[in-house]
């Protein structure tokens, strides 16, 4: 909830803005992989090995118009590109750490629920 007063008739959401910047798959686990140093395109690659190229540069854009991250090109053969987290970036880290907490508390709970639950509703699909 916010702690300002919205316009009348507002649909203004800071969660909601907060998910079109950092929400999907893979924008949350490139800023966990850039937390503690800069690192190349294929460093990343490696570190999200289920990422496809073509994703990761698109992700890695928006990030970078969105102010979370920055990419610094050295202007030297062979090219060499970094990316890095802005200021802006850092401020996420109290989120990650929240996240990676309820991660190990409660996302194996969460997934076996929902394998409980997969595995009934195919099996009430086969039985009608």
């Amino acid at each position: 909830m916010p702690n300002y007063p919205l316009p009348a008739g507002s649909n203004h959401c800071p969660v909601s803005d907060a998910l079109d910047i950092i929400g999907g798959k893979w924008k949350v686990l490139i800023i966990y992989h850039l937390q503690h140093s800069a690192k190349r395109f294929n460093e990343l690659r490696r570190d999200l090995p289920d990422i496809t190229q073509r994703m990761l540069t698109l992700q890695l854009k928006e990030l970078v118009r969105d102010g979370v991250i920055q990419r610094f090109d050295y202007q030297e053969v062979p090219p060499k590109v970094e990316y890095s987290l802005t200021e802006q970036g850092r401020t996420l880290f109290p989120v990650l750490n929240a996240m990676h907490i309820w991660g190990e508390n409660h996302a194996k709970h969460c997934l076996q629920i929902r394998q409980t639950s997969i595995s009934g509703f195919d099996a009430e699909k086969i039985n009608n």
